[in-house]
This record gives C-alpha cells, sequence and structure tokens, in this order.
C-alpha cells in the first residue's frame, strides 16, 4: 500500500515543491492550507505522515499538532522558517516527531520522512477514537467541542485541558498535584484553590447536578476521577 503524506503550508509556491519532491519518490499526496483544514482532512481521510507548517491562519501549526494529538499519533514533522530553540522546543513538546527549518534541501526532506516513517512502525500504538462518550458527554477532538447532550458547551483552554487529564485517565484517580502540575505547571502544584475553583466551574458546565457529580468525582483525601461508564 502506497504511503500518504498530508502537506500543510499556507504558500501554494512551497505546497507545489513539497508535492513534486514526495510524489517522485512514490508517496501520495495530500494538501491543505492552514491547521484547521489539515485537521479536518486528516480526520477524514488518515495518513502516514504530516508535514506541518507553523506560521499559517485560522489555525497554526503548533495549534494544529496539539489538536491532532488528542485523537493520533500519527508522525508529524513541523516546518517553519523559525529556526529560534525555543520553537523547536515547543513543537516536540506538543508531540511533533521532527522539526526541520526552512530552508532544506529535497535530500534532507526526504531522510527525515523515511526515518520518520521508520521509527512509527516500530512504535504504532492504537490510534484513538476522534471521539468520546462518557453518559451524557461527548467530546469531537478534533474539533476540541464538547457536547452535554443535544447541548454544546464552551469551556476556557484551561477548563478543556483539565477536562482532558480525567478523558484520558479514566477510572484512575487523580491527585490535586499532578492535575495542577499537568494543567497549569509544576509552579502551582501547591495551588489548591485555583484547582477547587475550576473543578466547580467545570462541574456547573458538564453536570446535570453539579452536586451529584457523574463526569468528575472527588475521592475524599485522594483526588478525582472520572468513573468507568459500566460502574453508573
Amino acid at each position: 500500500m502506497t504511503t500518504k503524506i498530508l502537506v500543510v503550508d499556507d504558500e501554494p509556491r512551497y505546497v507545489r515543491l513539497l508535492e513534486a519532491n514526495l510524489k517522485t519518490e512514490g508517496f501520495d499526496v495530500l494538501t491543505a492550507q492552514d491547521g484547521a483544514q489539515a485537521v479536518e482532512t486528516f480526520s477524514a481521510t488518515p495518513v502516514d505522515l504530516i508535514l506541518m507548517d507553523v506560521m499559517m491562519p485560522n489555525l497554526d501549526g503548533f495549534s494544529a499538532c496539539q489538536r491532532i494529538r488528542q485523537f493520533s499519533n500519527v508522525p508529524i514533522i513541523i516546518l517553519t522558517a523559525k529556526g529560534e530553540e525555543g520553537d523547536r522546543v515547543r513543537g516536540l513538546d506538543l508531540g511533533a516527531d521532527d522539526y526541520l527549518v526552512k530552508p532544506f534541501s529535497a535530500t534532507e526532506l526526504l531522510a527525515r520522512v523515511r526515518a520518520v516513517l521508520r521509527r512509527s512502525q516500530f512504535s504504532k500504538e492504537v490510534t484513538q477514537s476522534r471521539f468520546f462518550e462518557h453518559s451524557n458527554l461527548r467530546i469531537d477532538f478534533a474539533r476540541a467541542e464538547v457536547w452535554r447532550g443535544e447541548q454544546a458547551v464552551f469551556l476556557s483552554a484551561t477548563e478543556y485541558r483539565l477536562l482532558l487529564q480525567f478523558v484520558h485517565h479514566v477510572g484512575r484517580v487523580l491527585s490535586a498535584e499532578e492535575l495542577l502540575t499537568s494543567v497549569w505547571g509544576p509552579e502551582y502544584k501547591d495551588d489548591k484553590e485555583i484547582l477547587w475553583v475550576s473543578i466547580a466551574r467545570l462541574r456547573q458546565k458538564l453536570e446535570d447536578e453539579p452536586h451529584t457529580p457523574k463526569h468528575i468525582v472527588t475521592r475524599s483525601g485522594l483526588g478525582y476521577l472520572m468513573p468507568p461508564t459500566e460502574e453508573e
């Protein structure tokens, strides 16, 4: 089966150049003009590798990478004119597998593509579904949309990150320190008040009865958890 690669860049000239080089090597190529289109395209047509520019309208490459990582482990190579170490580190921290700084040669690009594809063959994990459901709660990871029954729920970026901690650890009790470190950063690990307020606000938005929650439950003296649905 031919390897499919999604090229994401808002410069048509650059897209044509990448497409020509990749097709010469026998790869199938899909294209997208910005991060939002990339997420939609990949959701509809899974590929084997994504080449993602950073500076794009609507949704930049970093945000698109972060969004895709919520529901897929597809290899991603970030392509950007930014060469600062901080940008390279940020891309890798968000889940990119490699980072190429423009301008680069076709030889270097193809070598990186082959290397990342080889690594992915040894580390393939089961891809998560794009959607998550927990009782009447539904999440579309690709669009970062949350629904309670038929009603759309509007969460802040911090509330959404907090919710994802529970979604990715269903059935496991998460301590306050774990949640604070994961969502706000290690410098907040002792700031229990900000967590209490955020949990309460999240329950108001997600729970039919916030005082008797079923999505985010307190385990006194231990922390919080999202119970497995079969226990409900």
